[in-house]
């Protein structure tokens, strides 16, 4: 029942925190705990599944495809790690960015159930066998995620929040319907059980079905044209908020395409629909960060460019390119979720997100200077830092796979260069020039305070532990990248998921 506990224990932690709602310190220490518990865990699952294949469990004693299973293979697993240990240094900032605002003493009814509530949430959606808990999996993560984007907040939040559930809600009745389409096609919704049966449906409904996969997991990762709600949301939540949903919320998207793409709808030749998706996706993310002047913002659109990253390895259908993108999935979960809680200690120092409104910070506070140096370097793919060790991997994958993919993988380069552009003039405008006094908070009673140097020791420690670790991705490239390739042959094979969920005679 190994498997079941990254679910359990963050709803449990949450139950927990409401009972001790009263203690602040009680309610931190909960949090902490359980997300420290989870990463050993996760860690756990990822060396039984790195040796001895797929950790299955069967939940209430039922066997698959009947029961509802949950399936801890190398990729879950390492994404399942890498996103809990970001959760935890982000739960440790917006710990201490509390702290700092209202007190030690000040506990919150909703913050940390909620935030141990969507923990929980994206457990359930790397873990699950199925397609129905996967959809149960988003909908645990869209409630959490909207209370946690509105709270203490005014009226421009709300309405980017109302944005947000829209068009979330949109997706999850597109991602229901697509659940009774398939289960009424195939007779389960198991995920190894339909590798086997859709394989024997008519092409064109096999096609049908593919394609509601696609816009209902490239609504939640924000592929392009599908993107518009991110850059509108996004930005107006506090830092901590907005780091967690950039480092992970998109990225569950990402996995569930590579999951079902791999598993249910494989296909032996680069999809031309995903190479057009990658690249325009790029292109548009990263042009329009080019045009914001919102430092949020410009994040945001990077964010959407970086989605097409992945796009671009999910496309080349082979062994590297599985392997590839989730390589790029684990950088890129880092690094996304540094620069956003690095933003908003800029923009406690500064009072403004306008990047035009801000400079001399690299005299004032050199250590955000490098905070966000570090990142933003990675994000661009300079060497030697994991976002090139992640892209490397992907030109590696897609440069020898034909000429549609040669020419996508020099539109990764193109983005990459026009990403380091955007970065170097943030850099230019926050960093250089004559310092500036800060701006007042033109709202004290809102969940931002901006405009102060006050801000937690903490708050910083737990912003560089990412950056530690996005440095530890890149010392230890070596290693994750053999764990990654390893992962991608288990996707493409397939035999290995097929086994430990059906059994050997599942595995034909």
């Amino acid at each position: 029942m190994l498997p079941a506990l990254p679910v359990l224990l963050p709803l449990l932690g949450a139950g927990a925190t409401v009972v001790v709602g009263r203690w602040a310190w009680a309610q931190r220490v909960i949090g902490v705990t359980v997300l420290a518990a989870v990463s050993v865990v996760a860690a756990v699952l990822l060396v039984m599944a790195d040796r001895g294949g797929p950790v299955v469990a069967e939940i209430g004693g039922w066997a698959a495809p009947v029961g509802i299973v949950l399936v801890a293979d190398r990729l879950s697993a390492l994404l399942l790690l890498i996103s809990t240990v970001v959760t935890l240094a982000v739960l440790v900032y917006a710990i201490d960015q509390r702290i700092a605002d209202y007190g030690r003493r000040t506990a919150s009814t909703t913050f940390h159930p909620i935030f141990l509530v969507l923990s929980a949430g994206v457990s359930l959606a790397y873990l699950t066998g199925d397609l129905f808990s996967l959809f149960v999996a988003f909908e645990i993560m869209l409630a959490a995620s909207y209370v946690l984007i509105t709270r203490r907040t005014d009226a421009r939040r709300i309405r980017s929040g109302m944005t947000y559930v829209i068009i979330s809600l949109t997706s999850s009745l597109l991602f229901l319907t697509t659940v009774a389409l398939v289960y009424a096609a195939t007779g389960t919704v198991n995920l190894a059980d339909l590798a086997e049966r859709v394989a024997a449906l008519p092409t064109g409904l096999q096609t049908v079905l593919a394609l509601l996969v696609l816009v209902t997991f490239g609504i939640k990762a924000a592929i392009v044209p599908l993107h518009f709600w991110l850059p509108d949301s996004y930005p107006n939540a506090p830092a901590p908020v907005t780091a967690l949903f950039a480092g992970l919320l998109t990225k569950v998207g990402i996995y569930a395409l590579l999951r079902t793409r791999t598993l249910i709808f494989p296909e032996g030749h680069p999809s031309v629909l995903l190479l057009v998706l990658a690249s325009v996706t790029m292109i548009v993310g990263v042009l329009g960060a080019l045009a914001q002047n919102d430092l949020n913002r410009i994040l945001s659109f990077l964010l959407v460019s970086h989605i097409g990253f992945m796009i671009f390895g999910l496309a080349v259908t082979d062994a590297a390119g599985a392997g590839g993108t989730a390589l790029y999935v684990v950088h890129h979960i880092t690094v996304q979720a540094t620069l956003f809680l690095v933003s908003g200690l800029i923009t406690r120092r500064t009072g403004t997100v306008s990047i035009d409104a801000m400079g001399g910070l690299a005299k004032r506070a050199p250590l955000l200077a490098v905070l966000f140096a570090i990142p933003a370097l990675t994000l661009a793919g300079v060497p030697p830092t994991s976002g090139f060790v992640a892209k490397l991997a992907l030109l590696q994958a897609g440069a020898g796979d034909g000429v549609a993919t040669s020419v996508v993988a020099g539109i990764v380069i193109l983005a990459s260069l026009l990403t380091l552009y955007a970065v170097v003039r943030v850099w230019v405008r926050v960093f250089w020039g004559e310092p500036r006094e800060p701006l007042p908070d033109n709202d004290p009673d809102d969940d931002l305070v901006v405009g102060t140097a006050r801000t937690a020791t903490p708050m910083y420690v737990a912003t560089a532990a990412l950056v530690a670790v996005s440095l530890t991705i890149a010392a230890a490239a070596g290693p994750l990248s053999a764990v990654t390739t390893r992962a991608g042959d288990d996707l493409v094979a397939r035999t290995p998921y097929l086994g430990a969920v059906l059994g050997q005679e599942g595995a034909r």
